[in-house]
C-alpha cells in the first residue's frame, strides 16, 4: 500500500536530476549566444550599431516561443516537446555557423532566433520539475534544475575558449557548431524523462478556468510581476555593466571576471534556495531577492571602482536567484493541473518579453542617460514590488489566522 508514494517520490527526484542535466546543456545556449553573438555580429553587420541585434533577436525568439512551446507540450507531452526543442537548438547553431561561413548577417540572425526558440523550452524545465513534485519537494526541485545553469556557465566558457580560434577565415563559426552539438547531447536525456502525458481531447484543450479569471488573483499578479522585475532589471543592469566598466577605464579582463562572478552568484545559491524557501516561505525569499537587487544598484551608485562593480554584480546575481526562484514557486500555487501549460506560458512570455525589452534598451539607455540614471530606475520598480510582497504576506497571515479560528 505504501509503494505508490515512494515510487512517485523517486520518479520525481529522477526527473529533477535529468532536467538539471538538461539545464546544464541547454543553459549553454544563451551563454554562448551572449558571449560571442555580438562579436560575430560585429564582423557581419553593415553598421556597428547592428552588431548586438543577433543577441536581442535571441531574446525576442525566447519570448515569442514560450506560448507555442506550451501549446505543443500540452498536446504532445513535455518529452516530445523537449526533444523537438533540442533539435531547434541544433538547427539554430548550424544556421548561425552557416551565416558566419557565408558572411550573411541575416542568416546568422535567423540562427540566433532559432536558438531563442530552443531557450523557450529550456526555461520551462523548472516548471516540469515542479509539476512532478509534491508540495514539500517542489522548491528544491526548482532550485536543483536552476543549479544546472551553474554547470552550463562553465561548459559554455570552455566551449568558447576551445573553439573561438578554429577557422581563421570564419571566427566563431566553430563555436556555434559546438552549440549545435551541445543541443543534440540533450536529446537522449529528454528521452529518459518519465513524465506521464495523457493527450487531451479537443474539448479538453481549453479546460480549466479562463486566464482572465486566474489573472484577477492578486497573488498571481504579484508573483508574475516579481519574476518580471527580477529578470528584467537583472538583464538591464548586467547588459550595461561591461560597457559602463569600459567607459570608466577598466579592462576587458576586469569586466569579464565581473560577469563570471555574476553568473556564479546567479546559479550558485540554487543549491540551498529551495531549503530557504521551505524554511522561511516563498514570499519572504522573493522579497529578500528584490531588496538585494535594489542594494546592488545602491552599491553601483556609490562608486566606480572595480570592487564596486564586482560587488554590485554579485549582489545582483543572488538577488535574481532569490527573486526568480521565489516567484516561480509562487506561480506554481496559482493553477490547477489542467491549467498549468497556459499559465506557465503566459508567465514566461511576460518575463522574457521584459528581458527582450531590457536587452534592446540597455545600451541605448546607458548611452543616452548614463550609468547613474540607469541604476536609479531600479528603485521605483523594486520599491513597488517590495511593498506588494509585504502586503501579500500580511494578507496570507490574516487568512491563516482566520482559518485557524
Amino acid at each position: 500500500m505504501n509503494t505508490a508514494p515512494i515510487n512517485a517520490s523517486t520518479n520525481s527526484r529522477r526527473n529533477t536530476y535529468v532536467l538539471s542535466a538538461m539545464q546544464a546543456l541547454g543553459g549553454t545556449n544563451p551563454a554562448i549566444v551572449i558571449a560571442v553573438g555580438g562579436l560575430a555580429g560585429q564582423q557581419l553587420a553593415s553598421r556597428p550599431e547592428l552588431s548586438t541585434v543577433p543577441i536581442s533577436l535571441f531574446h525576442l525568439g525566447l519570448a515569442l516561443g514560450t506560448i507555442p512551446a506550451a501549446m505543443i507540450m500540452r498536446r504532445h507531452g513535455r518529452r516530445t516537446g523537449y526533444v523537438g526543442g533540442t533539435l531547434l537548438g541544433a538547427l539554430g547553431g548550424l544556421i548561425a555557423a552557416l551565416g558566419i561561413y557565408s558572411n550573411q548577417f541575416a542568416v546568422f540572425c535567423l540562427g540566433t532566433i532559432l536558438a531563442g526558440l530552443y531557450a523557450s523550452y529550456v526555461q520551462s524545465y523548472r516548471f516540469a520539475a515542479a509539476d512532478s513534485a509534491d508540495d514539500a519537494f517542489r522548491p528544491k526541485a526548482i532550485s536543483w534544475v536552476m543549479a544546472g545553469g551553474l554547470v552550463a556557465a562553465f561548459i559554455a566558457t570552455q566551449a568558447v575558449i576551445l573553439t573561438r580560434d578554429i577557422g581563421i577565415t570564419a571566427p566563431y563559426a566553430a563555436t556555434f557548431l559546438a552549440l549545435a552539438g551541445l543541443s543534440l547531447l540533450a536529446v537522449p536525456l529528454a528521452m529518459t524523462l518519465r513524465i506521464r502525458h495523457v493527450r487531451p481531447a479537443t474539448n479538453q484543450l481549453q479546460a480549466g478556468r479562463p486566464l482572465r479569471q486566474i489573472a484577477r488573483s492578486p497573488y498571481f499578479v504579484i508573483a508574475v510581476l516579481t519574476g518580471v522585475v527580477s529578470y528584467g532589471l537583472m538583464t538591464l543592469i548586467m547588459t550595461a555593466t561591461p560597457l559602463a566598466m569600459h567607459s570608466c577605464g577598466h579592462s576587458l579582463r576586469d569586466s569579464t571576471l565581473g560577469i563570471q562572478w555574476h553568473i556564479l552568484a546567479m546559479y550558485g545559491p540554487s543549491f540551498f534556495t529551495g531549503d530557504l524557501i521551505k524554511r522561511f516561505g516563498k514570499i519572504t525569499i522573493s522579497l529578500i531577492g528584490i531588496i538585494m537587487i535594489a542594494v546592488a544598484s545602491a552599491i553601483a551608485l556609490h562608486g566606480i571602482s572595480i570592487a564596486h562593480f564586482w560587488f554590485a554584480l554579485i549582489m545582483l546575481g543572488v538577488g535574481w536567484n532569490f527573486g526568480f526562484i521565489g516567484a516561480t514557486t509562487m506561480v506554481t500555487d496559482c493553477y490547477r493541473p489542467e491549467e498549468k501549460n497556459r499559465v506557465q506560458a503566459v508567465n514566461d512570455f511576460l518575463i522574457f518579453g521584459s528581458v527582450a525589452v531590457a536587452s534592446f534598451s540597455s545600451g541605448h539607455l546607458l548611452a543616452a542617460e548614463g550609468w547613474e540614471t540607469l541604476n536609479l530606475l531600479v528603485f521605483p520598480a523594486t520599491g513597488i514590488i517590495a511593498l506588494a510582497l509585504v502586503w501579500l504576506a500580511l494578507q496570507q497571515r490574516r487568512l491563516a489566522v482566520r482559518h485557524a479560528n
